[in-house]
């Protein structure tokens, strides 16, 4: 027989999924999360979510890891078609992914844009910033997925 505790925590284990979902219904964080994802692109970077962009940019990115934005990223064949298979699966597919962004650039995408239209050039250039693309400079919860304006801390 189940107990109320372990209930509540059956409750919580099967809502969390909902959790990660946006009040826009758009879903950031996949529901099934890849380690190599993790291992192998956020070794360098923020492994962004895949939702931030659509199946074609996956595509193309994930086809020229050897001239991954300047640097090779070159992963084994089977890595690649399993890292490329899980992007394709969990790629946006909301009004955020509508279409492809110059570059493949998340930073290029017009929601990236008009999110961040509010901030003067010069905070790009700050030392804790650097780049647009330092999501987790600013977003305390990029790294769990959460880009919430309340929760936004821009270095100065």
């Amino acid at each position: 027989m189940m107990n109320m505790k372990s209930f509540a925590l059956l409750l919580a284990a099967a809502l969390l999924p909902a959790a990660a979902a946006r009040a826009d219904g758009e879903r950031l964080r996949p529901a099934t999360a890849n380690p190599s994802y993790q291992q192998e692109c956020g070794g360098c970077h923020l492994a962004y979510p895949p939702a931030l962009l659509p199946a074609a940019s996956w595509q193309r990115i994930t086809a020229d890891l050897g001239k991954h934005y300047g640097s090779d990223a070159s992963l084994d064949p089977a890595t690649t078609q399993t890292l490329t298979r899980w992007l394709l699966l969990n790629a946006g597919s909301g009004k955020r992914a509508r279409e492809a962004p110059q570059q493949d650039r998340i930073t290029r995408a017009a929601w990236f844009q008009r999110k961040h239209d509010e901030l003067p050039a010069g905070v790009w250039q700050r030392p804790a910033i650097k780049s647009p693309a330092n999501c987790a400079a600013c977003h305390t919860g990029a790294e769990q997925g959460d880009f919430s304006e309340h929760r936004v801390r821009v270095p100065r």
